[in-house]
């Protein structure tokens, strides 16, 4: 699914802090390059028909025509997250060295493990700059200088191992992204060409989430979107949008994942 970011029209790209928020990935991808640099806790991407799983210091880069999604992370997962338009990249990255990121696709590995001397010059830099976001010009120099500054840290950086996925474990997830309200697990394990047993046990030992679990949260990242601040829909009509078959199995979920109630949160 290609996003759109819809970042500020004078701003070059984005630069934020993420937390731990284990319900909200969907499988994606956009025009903008994007880097991740991991600085607590560990989790596991699946890029296109491949598995990443990173841990603090890890630096991941993730191209503009690469669906990628983040399938499991710890509680204690966090990460700086950066992107970058196209036309920027045009200009900053000029030099030979830098060619890798004009690329749609990446040629080489996307994920290597700085040293914790550079993580942490790294993420001093990033705090910095995020400050900065009240004046554009500010920013958009800070945001070039550390893409700049992380790619020559990747590249000088050990590789993580990045394991096949299987084909059919890649198709399930992008068709639980697209269609989490109606696909059962047989008509899922038809069009993955596995059957429904061995389909569930693989995807199980590739992502480290269930089925079900992966498509839960697809609906519940399909329930935050349409219900928003809660002005426009009650929450069980946009539970059953969402494609939850009732308000307790909504409830339940919501609660696994966030660790309270619907109407515990901020929406009250």
């Amino acid at each position: 699914m290609l996003e759109a970011l819809n970042l500020p029209e004078d701003w070059q790209g984005n630069l934020w802090h993420y937390r731990f928020q284990d319900w909200r990935h969907t499988y994606h991808h956009h025009v903008e390059l994007e880097f991740n640099l991991i600085t607590r806790g560990a989790g596991i991407y699946l890029l296109d028909n491949e598995k990443c799983q990173v841990h603090r210091g890890d630096l991941i880069w993730l191209y503009p025509t690469q669906s990628h999604v983040l399938v499991q992370e710890t509680a204690d997962f966090e990460m700086w997250i950066g992107v970058v338009r196209p036309q920027a990249l045009g200009v900053l990255a000029t030099d030979a060295n830098h060619a890798a990121l004009r690329q749609d696709r990446a040629s080489t590995a996307v994920c290597r493990r700085l040293p914790l001397k550079q993580m942490q010059q790294l993420c001093t830099l990033l705090e910095t700059v995020v400050t900065t976001k009240a004046q554009a010009a500010y920013f958009n120099s800070g945001l070039g200088y550390a893409l700049l500054t992380a790619w020559q840290f990747f590249e000088n950086a050990s590789a993580i191992p990045i394991e096949d996925v299987h084909p059919a474990v890649d198709k399930a997830a992008q068709i639980l992204q697209r269609d989490s309200d109606t696909i059962n697990l047989v008509q899922l394990a038809r069009q993955t060409g596995l059957s429904p047993s061995r389909l569930s046990r693989l995807f199980k030992q590739q992502t480290g989430v269930t089925i079900v679990d992966f498509r839960n949260r697809q609906r519940l990242a399909k329930f935050l979107s349409l219900y928003g601040n809660g002005q426009r829909h009650t929450m069980l009509n946009t539970a059953l949008a969402a494609g939850f078959g009732s308000y307790p199995q909504f409830h339940r979920v919501f609660k696994k994942n966030l660790g309270c109630s619907p109407r515990a949160t901020v929406w009250q």
